[in-house]
């Protein structure tokens, strides 16, 4: 294998998960896989969704709830963003709604989580398929 294959191997493999990250189901979608993309986009934002509906957008607390945070920060960079919202203490949320809430999100993070593991997997084959490698 030539360097500069191992290095168009990485930065196609580095695209592929940072796409699946951005947009959950981007990375399966650049790969060709149309319909799998669209099953996954679909149930991590609903899970998400419906995380954020039942606890609202205080259930993103990245300075109470750091590990939970850990993992809802998987599904999207613009989950940062809305841990800003929430860090400002505005959005109060307690109990079972919170519980509810912190565990859908982070579901949803985790899962998609996979998707992007399996977006780089899929990315590392076409491309060995491809050279023979």
């Amino acid at each position: 294998m030539t360097q500069t294959w191992k290095q168009n191997h990485t930065v196609f493999l580095t695209i592929a998960g940072l796409l699946a990250w951005i947009i959950p189901g981007a990375g399966h979608f650049a790969l060709g896989e149309k319909r799998r993309a669209f099953t996954i986009g679909i149930t991590i934002v609903l899970t998400f969704l419906i995380g954020l509906y039942v606890g609202s957008v205080g259930v993103i607390d990245p300075i109470g709830a750091k590990p939970w945070y850990a993992a809802q920060l998987m599904n999207s960079p613009a989950v940062f963003f809305l841990g800003r919202i929430g860090a400002t203490g505005n959005y109060p949320v307690y109990g079972r709604p919170n519980e509810i809430g912190q565990i859908f999100t982070s579901i949803a993070g985790l899962l998609n989580l996979l998707c992007i593991v399996n977006a780089v997997y899929m990315a590392h084959q076409q491309a060995v398929g491809k050279t023979g490698a």
